[in-house]
């Protein structure tokens, strides 16, 4: 009895299950014929059509699987025929390679959501298009998500944030734009994250770096910019790709379990850091087409797993030491197109049957392959510094410039205020003097007036002489071989001569020593630009002669600069006298006006009226 008993009791059970199970199944199957429709039919599903078996049961191929446990889909992998064709997408069907202008992902990830057991989706190349909603949280059971080439715009929807099972998340070749998120956190799980050449600006989210269970980062060709965090926290990564974005920091402290660093076409400047060297597992090392300086550290070299290394197009600098050692397993190393100097050490010897090595665009003791002069990449390797100097220079000169006037301004101007004043009060109480027979009516007052005004018209609009190079023979005759009756005196600047040039001219010409530190390239910018300061208050560069340089000027070891002759004195004299020397106020059409202008080719009269 207790035997029958129990056999009814399990038959009674498995007939009551059968009508549910078989609705079950109905369902998940109803789903994958919906989510067929939603995707136009693609041929990799061509095998669902009027098929009346278990989908569970379909046999696998590379372009759709489904994987079922009990009686529920678990995994849909789906490969379309649709790769990404453009560069740009404006959010809108492209005929015959998005889905229809009838596609709508809201009512596709509806579907989707259905799926509630779905643990791994991968929908690639199927033309999907538009924003992902945020609905995507609905699928809470996801621990792989790939939606790699397809045409998804937008931002990176919130909902992502929610699926706290997540290991795997790919979206690479999309349309995906604005700045990253800053919630990866969330996703405590998460080892995989590829964002690959999509359309993402901004910072690099800080929020990565407290995913601790990170093995692999790819975030290539996107728009990146800023600041590469510290990431010795993410102690399992393994593969950082963060190539061709815009980070333009210095090299940042990177975890030592990294395989593959690729951070090449970037704008990192600074030295490759030591700690580099210090990463023992280190496979293949990607920094080529950056702004990194100084000599690359030797440990790089000799790393026992390190076996790709690429450091080409940058400013590195200085020599390899000749005891450099290469490690066992490197295969391939280029170093091209920076400033090294020096020899290239036997290890790096490209005759090496074992080693591919490019050496090419540097400073090196070679044949090998093409080297610059020396005298180039030391040049070029102070090149910052030079630009630091030679704009600290530029600030300095146009820096005094402005406060010379801004002072000879402002003297003029309390002066003038007094002057006016005290004219004023002399007008209202000395009489008035009136000529009998005022040259066609009008009075002497004007005229003088008009005529103080076109002279100050006049001078600050004249041409301004020509900037020129002088020959030293030249100069030598203009100053009778630099004699010392032509000698005017000596400052910190140099020694100042009186010269007559041939055409009668005289001249000003300050002798200067050349530093050899100082390149001439950058000193004849100078020039340029000091030639091109005219204003009637200052003296003009008429030109300059450099002496002791051949065709280019290399070995110059002295520069004469040619100013024009001004017999006023200096500058102190003028500002003690300047009371002494204002003179005039004119009155144009009942207006008061008190303006004056230095002219300084004028030795007596220091100050005119206009």
């Amino acid at each position: 009895m207790g035997c029958l008993y129990w056999f009814l009791l399990v038959f009674v059970s498995w007939v009551l299950l059968i009508p549910s199970t078989h609705e079950l199944q109905t369902s998940q199957v109803q789903v994958l014929l919906q989510l067929r429709k939603h995707l136009e039919y693609p041929s990799s599903l061509e095998i669902l059509e009027n098929y009346e078996g278990d989908p569970c049961n379909l046999t696998s191929t590379a372009h759709m699987s489904i994987t079922c446990q009990g009686n529920s889909v678990t995994e849909l992998k789906i490969v379309g025929d649709k790769p990404v064709k453009v560069n740009d997408f404006n959010g809108h069907a492209i005929p015959n390679q998005t889905l229809s202008e009838s596609f709508y992902i809201d009512s596709f990830v509806t579907t989707l959501s259905r799926l509630t057991s779905l643990r791994v989706l991968s929908l690639v190349s199927l033309g999907i298009w538009g924003p992902l909603p945020d609905k995507i949280h609905r699928l809470s059971s996801l621990e792989v998500l790939d939606f790699c080439s397809n045409f998804m715009s937008g931002s990176i929807p919130f909902g992502i944030s929610r699926l706290n099972k997540l290991q795997s998340l790919a979206m690479d070749t999309n349309f995906f734009n604005g700045s990253v998120p800053d919630w990866w956190d969330s996703l405590s799980n998460l080892t995989i994250l590829s964002l690959k050449d999509n359309q993402l600006k901004g910072p690099f989210p800080t929020s990565i770096c407290r995913i601790t269970s990170l093995t692999d980062l790819a975030m290539s060709h996107n728009e990146l910019s800023g600041k590469l965090p510290d990431m010795s926290t993410l102690t399992s990564l393994h593969v950082l790709d963060l190539r061709e974005n815009k980070l333009d920091s210095g090299l940042p402290v990177l975890p030592k379990g990294l395989i593959t660093i690729l951070l090449s076409k970037n704008s990192f400047s600074g030295e490759i850091p030591n700690q580099f060297g210090e990463l023992d597992v280190l496979q293949h090392l990607d920094l080529s087409f950056n702004h990194l300086s100084g000599t690359p550290p030797s440990a790089l070299f000799s790393l026992s797993n390190i076996s790709y290394l690429h450091l080409a197009s940058n400013r590195l600098s200085g020599s390899l030491p000749d005891n450099l050692s290469c490690g066992s397993k490197l295969g391939f190393v280029d170093i091209s197109n920076n400033k090294l100097t020096g020899v290239l050490p036997p290890c790096l010897d490209s005759t090496s049957d074992k080693t591919v090595v490019k050496f090419g665009g540097n400073c090196l003791s070679t044949d090998g392959q093409h080297q610059h002069q020396e005298s180039y990449c030391r040049e070029a390797s102070m090149s910052k510094q030079s630009r630091v100097r030679d704009i600290g220079v530029l600030v300095a000169i146009i820096g005094g410039a402005v406060l010379f006037i801004v002072l000879l301004g402002s003297v003029l101007l309390i002066l003038c205020r007094r002057y006016c004043s005290r004219v004023q009060i002399e007008r209202h109480t000395r009489p008035k003097v009136v000529h009998d027979n005022p040259p066609t009516g009008v009075s002497s007052e004007v005229l003088t007036n008009a005529r103080l005004i076109s002279q100050a018209v006049k001078l600050g609009t004249q041409s301004s002489p020509v900037y020129r190079w002088f020959s030293l023979e030249e100069l030598k005759e203009a100053t009778n071989n630099f004699d010392s009756s032509s000698f005017m005196g000596e400052g910190s600047k140099g020694k100042l001569y009186k010269g007559r040039l041939e055409n009668g001219t005289y001249v000003a010409i300050r002798s200067l020593t050349l530093l050899k530190k100082y390149s001439i390239q950058n000193l004849k910018v100078q020039l340029d630009f000091l030639s091109k300061l005219h204003h009637p208050h200052l003296v003009t560069v008429l030109g300059h002669c450099i002496d002791g340089g051949g065709q280019d000027d290399s070995s110059a070891n002295k520069i004469f600069l040619v100013y024009e002759y001004v017999s006023n004195g200096n500058y102190r004299t003028h500002l003690s006298v300047l009371g002494k020397e204002v003179v005039g106020l004119c009155q144009v059409s009942g207006t008061l006006r008190c303006p004056f202008i230095f002219n300084k080719k004028r030795g007596g009269e220091g100050m005119k009226t206009a």
